[in-house]
């Protein structure tokens, strides 16, 4: 069964809905557990994917971008994630990166870059976080000293997704003093001399995604893959980036949650104990009443906040905070007692629920941890406050 939200979508709307869960029934979810087992990355399905236009959703088509909303795209993740949390998630980082260079990029950029990356021919990796600096991004510390016609790039970037398998970087690195001013962004080829990557980081989930560290020892890029031509802008275009980042990752433990809840529903309804079918029980019908409020609440929740995103509303920020904080918390919880109402049997790989678990924890610490997002969400309510 493959989940079509209902609420109100137009006849264009339902097509691309219905797309991009035709693509995960039929291309992600035989595969997902042998992928998760294997620790395989999917590359080929994401660029058949990406043939869908589902690399470059919300970019310009006339650099390859499929031109569509944010709206559009929190429900392909939606639908993605049904089938498979793990490589949804990349998908949707690789968006990001792809939505950065097409927002941001200058005209040549953009020619060059955007149409390799929405076909996928190159694969996308988001470089933000460091050992010593991840929810303090604005501390990083990796450096790029101008050298002529080029930057030299020098420090390590954490948790990379994608890392040692992409083909293209997109680097925040220093360039001049301390602080979220001093940070631009680059493009940074994975053939460049000096750039290596660590050993495959041992996760709790998302075992269909590579993650390590990015090195960069004196890494030499041309100057012209300074992102935006300009130094100084690299910390507002990845904190921008991370806006529809996070809507996308929610979406991602929104298509999970409902996965894991259609699976509950269905075994308790057949499931039979104390002379009756389990789903009979008032407790469980309580448990499964409970779950399918809080799913669609944050199916709500975070439509809003990408129609926010969408009119470049001036509370888009903390819109996309709230509800990065708010579904990803809750989808967790639905998840979590999805895999309880299974009993024993949710705790087994094949049943599948595990495996959803996994994934989604650490959709509640990446693109900002749900601390962090407390912190934007309070800090706006107090500058509002305070002017009033």
């Amino acid at each position: 069964m493959t989940i079509i939200t209902d609420s109100g979508l137009d006849a264009d709307e339902r097509v691309i809905v219905e797309t991009a869960a035709g693509f995960a029934a039929k291309k992600l979810a035989p595969f997902a557990l042998e992928w998760d087992e294997s620790h395989h990355f999917p590359v080929d399905e994401l660029r058949e994917a990406a043939e869908l236009g589902m690399a470059a959703i919300y970019c310009a088509e006339d650099v390859g971008g499929s031109g569509l909303r944010r709206i559009d795209g929190v429900r392909i993740f939606e639908q993605l994630a049904y089938a498979d949390p793990a490589v949804a998630a990349f998908l949707s980082i690789h968006n990001m990166c792809t939505w950065m260079v097409d927002g941001y990029g200058t005209p040549e950029q953009r020619a060059v870059w955007v149409p390799k990356l929405a076909s996928m021919e190159a694969v996308a990796s988001y470089c933000l976080t460091e050992p010593g600096a991840g929810s303090d991004a604005a501390a990083l510390s990796t450096r790029a000293v101008r050298s002529g016609d080029e930057y030299v790039l020098t420090g390590v970037k954490q948790f990379i997704s994608g890392a040692g398998a992409s083909d293209v970087y997109i680097l925040m690195a220093r360039t001049g003093a301390d602080g979220p001013r001093g940070i631009s962004t680059f493009i940074v080829e994975k053939d460049r001399p000096g750039l290596s990557f660590g050993a495959q980081e041992r996760k709790m989930g998302w075992h269909a995604q590579p993650t390590a560290q990015v090195i960069l020892d004196e890494v030499r890029v041309p100057a012209a893959n300074l992102l935006g031509g300009e130094e100084g802008i690299g910390f507002g275009i990845a904190m921008n980036g991370l806006n529809g980042g996070r809507l996308n990752i929610a979406a991602s433990s929104l298509g999970g949650a409902q996965a894991a809840f259609d699976r509950a529903a269905q075994y308790v309804a057949s499931r039979k104990a104390f002379g009756g079918a389990l789903i009979d029980e008032p407790t469980i019908r309580f448990t499964l009443a409970d779950m399918a409020t809080s799913l669609e609440a944050s199916r709500l929740m975070l439509w809003q906040a990408a129609a926010a995103l969408d009119a470049d509303a001036p509370d888009k920020v903390e819109k996309c905070a709230m509800a990065k904080r708010f579904v990803t918390d809750t989808c967790f919880t639905v998840a979590d007692q999805a895999l309880q109402l299974h009993g024993g049997y949710g705790y087994l790989n094949e049943y599948g629920l595990e495996k959803i678990v996994r994934d989604l924890r650490v959709h509640r610490i990446l693109e900002g941890t749900n601390e962090i997002m407390r912190v934007v969400v309070g800090r706006s309510i107090a500058s509002r406050y305070r002017e009033n």
